[in-house]
């Protein structure tokens, strides 16, 4: 999107930026009346509705080409297209086991992660073709999803097997849920160091440690394919064997090593590829176990809202994670960022610690 900003509509790079901001903000509203909408009128009827409107959306924003309707097209087409997270979510939770519920999910994280590998390249070969191709691509991958869920999950299945919970006299709410308000501010912290990880990994090892483009994409790639390979193994391995936070904080832990050793080992082949494997054994270790906490603590009636929350808290390091790596830069470089960034990590997970010690003391 900043791409085409800049080179097809010919806006200035704050102007790009903005724009980006307009889609950000977009997503954490997306997330919260998602996440309400979801226990109003159930993660179906939600996840069609926002995935049909969402790829029109998509479509109508690529006539889009001033700086207004931009802003306000990106902002609207990415409240409908995360509204799907709460809902999607919640529907993962509705068809899992007890037992299963981890494994679950880091099934739906390799979905994603493939998805988001293919959509990477074929988006590089559409925008090399017309730039307009990537938002009807965009639009109809959206539309066909819902089709698929429709066809393939018909909505008489979904009412046999789900029922509309009654709604207890004294409905309890994930945002009067202050244990759980600490885990998303714990996690907000983790995502913001995951995204600036992912963020600045390319233009870090191009700039400070002179690697080879062609390496460098092999570095990318490298987080994907162990996500593939280890993912759902591990967690099969996992599962059930400890409190499900123990695995949260240890993987805070290992991530808080991994930028911590970007500024004292030697810049080789050998080190940056240690490095991507710590972060990516981080993210492993944690996101499915972050999933499983929320599922965990919420119920029937109010299971949209802490997917929501934990949505919105992902769509806030979105934003935040740019800005402030960019900041930190700018004034200290890349050693500063990492520095930070390494604290910031040691934070969540000396949070995440305490808050299983309080769990485990009052269960």
């Amino acid at each position: 999107m900043s791409v085409y900003c800049v080179k097809q509509l010919h806006f200035t790079a704050t102007q790009a930026g903005l724009v980006m901001v307009c889609f950000g903000l977009g997503s954490i509203c997306g997330g919260f009346f998602g996440g309400k909408l979801t226990d109003k009128i159930g993660f179906y009827d939600l996840q069609v509705g926002a995935m049909i409107t969402g790829g029109l959306l998509f479509i109508a924003l690529s006539y889009q080409h001033t700086f207004f309707t931009m802003c306000t097209g990106s902002f609207v087409l990415s409240l409908f297209n995360e509204s799907v997270r709460p809902a999607n979510s919640s529907a993962i939770a509705h068809y899992s086991s007890p037992e299963n519920k981890t494994r679950s999910i880091s099934l739906n994280r390799l979905a994603i992660n493939i998805g988001w590998a293919l959509g990477g390249g074929l988006g590089g070969l559409l925008a090399a073709i017309n730039y307009h191709l990537l938002f009807w691509v965009d639009g109809g991958t959206n539309i066909l999803a819902a089709i698929c869920l429709m066809i393939l999950m018909p909505k008489a299945g979904i009412i046999k097997s789900y029922k509309k919970p009654e709604i207890p006299a004294v409905r309890t709410s994930a945002y009067r849920d202050k244990t759980y308000l600490l885990f998303i501010l714990l996690g907000l912290f983790f995502f913001i160091c995951f995204y600036e990880f992912m963020i600045m990994e390319p233009a870090f090892y191009r700039i400070d440690w002179h690697f080879s483009y062609p390496f460098i994409g092999f570095l990318m790639a490298l987080n994907g394919i162990l996500i593939a390979i280890v993912e759902m193994v591990m967690i099969h391995n996992l599962e059930g064997r400890k409190p499900g936070l123990v695995y949260v904080y240890t993987g805070v832990f290992i991530g808080s090593a991994g930028f911590i050793l970007l500024n004292i080992i030697p810049p080789t082949a050998v080190a940056a590829i240690m490095i991507v494997v710590l972060i990516t054994f981080s993210e492993m270790l944690c996101m499915p176990f972050m999933n499983s906490f929320w599922i965990h603590r919420s119920k029937d009636h109010n299971r949209g809202q802490y997917a929501g929350l934990y949505s919105m808290s992902w769509s806030a390091a979105q934003i935040i994670a740019p800005f402030m790596g960019g900041r930190l830069i700018d004034h200290g470089g890349f050693s500063l960022l990492w520095w930070v960034f390494a604290g910031l990590s040691l934070i969540s997970a000396t949070g995440y610690f305490f808050l299983y010690r309080y769990t485990i003391r009052i269960s």
